[in-house]
């Protein structure tokens, strides 16, 4: 699971942000984790559209490896406690993501681990950036230049899994 897989790198850079450093990398940063969110956030509607779904057993099983393999990562990658990071820390940050993503594609929690990183909330929340002060990493609303309210374009702004 992509949602899963990465967690533990955009939490480490989101980190460096926390902290003012490498603003080039932690802007690329935000850019990939809005995306790979985004594709996560789409594969659960998707999910949540199938008429035959997985059983929660087989969900827990993928899940639980996923999270295996990322804190194997993790563990190799963060060897030494960081200010505020660790890999305790980072291990129960992975299952937290996870336990969001099972509640997203309509499973129950593995792990009810809770966010040991209480910065990482705050890359949920929209950005109020200045244009005249950062680039801004956030997508322009969707309707803002174009009228969706004409009956020319409803037809065509429909979302179907009809092939």
């Amino acid at each position: 699971f992509e949602g899963i897989f990465f967690s533990g790198s955009f939490c480490a850079i989101f980190w460096l942000k926390k902290r003012g450093l490498m603003p080039g990398l932690t802007f690329s940063n935000e850019l990939i984790s809005r995306d790979e969110g985004m594709h996560c956030d789409f594969a659960c509607l998707l999910y949540s559209m199938l008429e035959n779904k997985l059983s929660d057993e087989t969900i827990h099983r993928i899940v639980g490896d996923a999270v295996m393999h990322e804190k194997e990562f993790i563990c190799e990658a963060l060897s030494c406690d960081l200010i505020g990071m660790n890999s305790r820390m980072m291990g129960t940050y992975i299952e937290f993501v996870a336990d969001r993503l099972l509640v997203a594609l309509g499973a129950p929690k593995m792990y009810n681990a809770t966010n040991p990183f209480d910065w990482m909330e705050l890359i949920s929340l929209q950005g109020k950036t200045n244009f005249f002060e950062k680039r801004v990493g956030e997508y322009q609303k969707a309707g803002v230049m174009a009228s969706l309210n004409n009956d020319e374009n409803q037809e065509t702004n429909n979302f179907a899994l009809d092939a």
